[in-house]
C-alpha cells in the first residue's frame, strides 16, 4: 500500500518547489539534498504549517491537501507527529510532564501508543523527573520523540533530527531511531543533508535538488546512479549494500559478510550470524584491476563486469561495476579507464581497499562510522 503520496507546487519568494513522490513502505522516507534544496518546506506542507499554491497530499488513505477538491485539513486535525532539529521542550515541565503533554491532546478512546513503551523504548525511565536545562542534547531528542508519540500520529516529520548534536551524541540517537522505525509501525518522513544518516536508517531516498526531485527509490539505488554525483555530492559517491553476519574470525578481529556479489571481510561487527548490516563503499576506496592480483594487503577482491563510466573531474572519471545483482562505484583516473581498456561488459576485479561501515537496519547497538583497509 503506498504511505505516502506527494505532488505539490509551491512558489517561496524567488524560489519554485515543484516535489512529487511516492513511498509505498513503512519506514523511513529521507528527503536528502543540499542546504536550501527545499527538504523542510516539504514537511512543512505534509503538516500543515504551509499550504501549497497546487497539488496533493495523502497518508494511508487519508487526503490532507488536495487543490482540485479544495481539501485543506487543519494541522490540529492531521495528527502529525513533529520532531524538529531543537528539541523545543518546555523548560518548567519535568521529562514526565513533556511527555504527558502529547499524550493529553488525544482523546482516551484514541490513546494506542502507551506512555509506558514509549519511555522503555527510548530509554527515558531514569530521567522522567529532570528537567530540560539538566538533559544532554540526545536526551532532549529522545524525549522530543517521545512526546511526539504519544500525540498518536499517523506519520512522524523529523527535520534534522541530529543536525544540533555532536559526533557522541548523534551516535547515541541513532540507535533509537532504528527502534521507531523498526517496532512503532509508524511512517517517519527525515529531511537530512547528512549522508551517513540516510545510508543508516532509510528506506526510500528521495534526493531533492534546486526544488525537484531528481530520484526516489532505495538508497543503494539511487546512490548508485553516477548521474547523480552532482546532487548527491561528489566527495560522497560510493555504492551502499545490505549484507547479512555470515561468520566471525575471532583471532583476527574480523567479520565476514555474505551478499550476492561474493563476500567482504571487515573489522568485527557486533551482530550475530544472520544479522542484516549496512555497507557505505566510497567510490575513492574500489581499485579497480584486470586480474586477481598477488602479494597485496587488500583482502577483498570481488569478480565485477564494468557497467557504465562516466566523467567525474577534469582528470577522474567514475566507473559503475556490477558486482552479483549489486553495483560498485569506483573513481580512477580517466588515464586508467583509457590504458585498461575499461568500456561496458569488461570482466574486471574490483578491489575494495577501504570499508565505510554504517550499522544495518536490525536496531543493534550503535557504532560510529569507521574507514579501516582490509
Amino acid at each position: 500500500m503506498t504511505m505516502i503520496d506527494l505532488a505539490i507546487r509551491q512558489t517561496l519568494g524567488a524560489f519554485t518547489l515543484d516535489i512529487a513522490f511516492t513511498a509505498e513502505e513503512r519506514g523511513v522516507t529521507a528527503l536528502f539534498g543540499r542546504s536550501g534544496s527545499g527538504k523542510t518546506s516539504v514537511i512543512n506542507a505534509i503538516a500543515g504549517l504551509t499550504r501549497p499554491d497546487a497539488g496533493r497530499i495523502r497518508i494511508g488513505d487519508t487526503v490532507f491537501f488536495d487543490s482540485a477538491r479544495r481539501i485543506d485539513v487543519p494541522v490540529e486535525k492531521r495528527r502529525i507527529g513533529y520532531v524538529f532539529q531543537d528539541a523545543r521542550l518546555f523548560p518548567h515541565m519535568t521529562v514526565r510532564s513533556n511527555l504527558e503533554f502529547g499524550l493529553r491532546r488525544v482523546p482516551a478512546a484514541e490513546r494506542h501508543i502507551a506512555f509506558g513503551p514509549v519511555v522503555e523504548l527510548l530509554g527515558l525511565g531514569h530521567l522522567l523527573d529532570r528537567r530540560p536545562r539538566g538533559l544532554s542534547g540526545g536526551e532532549k531528542q529522545r524525549v522530543a520523540f517521545g512526546r511526539a508519540l504519544l500525540a498518536q500520529p499517523r506519520l512522524l516529520l523529523m527535520d534534522e533530527p541530529m543536525a544540533s548534536l555532536d559526533a557522541a551524541r548523534k551516535a547515541e540517537i541513532m540507535p533509537y531511531i532504528e527502534r521507531l522505525r523498526d517496532e512503532m509501525n509508524i511512517p517517519i518522513v527525515m529531511v537530512s543533508h547528512a549522508l551517513d544518516e540516510v545510508v543508516r536508517l532509510a528506506t526510500t531516498m528521495v534526493l531533492i535538488g534546486e526544488g525537484r526531485v531528481r530520484a526516489v527509490g532505495p538508497v543503494g539505488t539511487v546512490m548508485g546512479r553516477l548521474d547523480l554525483s552532482a546532487v548527491t555530492g561528489a566527495q560522497d559517491a560510493g555504492a551502499v549494500l545490505d549484507l547479512t553476519v555470515e561468520r566471525h574470525i575471532p583471532d583476527d578481529g574480523l567479520t565476514v559478510l555474505a551478499f550476492d556479489g561474493g563476500h567482504l571481510t571487515v573489522p568485527r561487527v557486533e551482530r550475530a550470524p544472520g544479522a542484516s548490516v549496512r555497507l557505505h563503499i566510497h567510490a575513492r576506496d574500489v581499485i579497480v584491476a584486470l586480474q586477481q592480483p598477488v602479494g597485496v594487503s587488500v583482502r577483498n577482491a570481488l569478480a565485477a563486469t564494468v557497467v557504465e563510466v562516466a566523467g567525474s573531474g577534469p582528470s577522474s572519471a567514475d566507473v559503475r561495476l556490477a558486482v552479483g545483482g549489486s553495483f560498485l562505484i569506483a573513481r580512477i583516473t580517466r588515464a586508467a579507464v583509457r590504458e585498461l581498456d575499461l568500456t561496458p561488459g569488461r570482466p574486471v576485479v574490483a578491489l575494495v581497499k577501504g570499508i565505510a561501515f554504517e550499522p544495518g537496519s536490525t536496531g543493534a547497538a550503535a557504532e560510529g562510522r569507521r574507514v579501516v583497509d582490509v
